[in-house]
């Protein structure tokens, strides 16, 4: 659970350890701002998929299922700076399909934690695959990294893109391409 209390303690710290004076007018309040700030791009962490991808419509035939261009926003666990970008999801059920909201709340749910855009695409793709029990899966992420906008090299514009497959898409190179093709590449 968040515990505003100790975020805010923290910020004020920060705050002093920079040489700001935490009670300016400007500052005064900051630290209670960040911890209501960090409750809400940190909800992840009290949160599971489950419910969402709980909710399933039987299917007897559905070919490839993909939702493309999915805004996500996310914190870099290394630098605690955001990184941004879309998610692209593709699926292959088994059965039964989720409605498609509850694919983006399955991204948001990882994306509000401190993370790795590796792992988070590892995430949503495990995540599927265990609720839907999907043929397979296949999940891109492709991100702007403020750690490298604004610090270090300083290359604003990078993007990182990270991709796994699970299932009948690790196995069956057409899949991969039909993903590729759907996406307009």
């Amino acid at each position: 659970m968040i515990d505003k209390e100790k975020i805010k303690q923290a910020v004020t710290l920060l705050l002093e350890g920079i040489g700001e004076d935490v009670e300016r007018e400007g500052l005064r309040e900051t630290p209670d701002r960040i911890a209501r700030m960090y409750e809400e791009i940190f909800a992840g962490l009290e949160q599971t998929p489950r419910e969402a991808l709980n909710k399933t419509f039987v299917v007897k035939e559905a070919g490839m299922v993909l939702e493309k261009d999915i805004v996500f926003y996310s914190t870099c666990e290394h630098h605690l700076l955001p990184f941004y970008g879309k998610a692209h999801i593709a699926y292959i059920p088994d059965g039964k399909v989720v409605g498609l909201s509850k694919l983006a709340r399955t991204v948001e749910v990882y994306a509000h934690r401190p993370q790795l855009q590796e792992q988070l695409t590892a995430q949503i793709a495990d995540a599927l695959m265990e609720y839907l029990k999907p043929k397979g899966v296949m999940v891109m992420l492709e991100a702007e990294h403020m750690c490298m906008t604004m610090r270090g090299v300083k290359k604003p514009g990078a993007q990182t893109v990270t991709l796994t497959t699970r299932g009948d898409f690790s196995e069956n190179q057409c899949l991969q391409e039909e993903f590729w093709r759907m996406m307009g590449r």
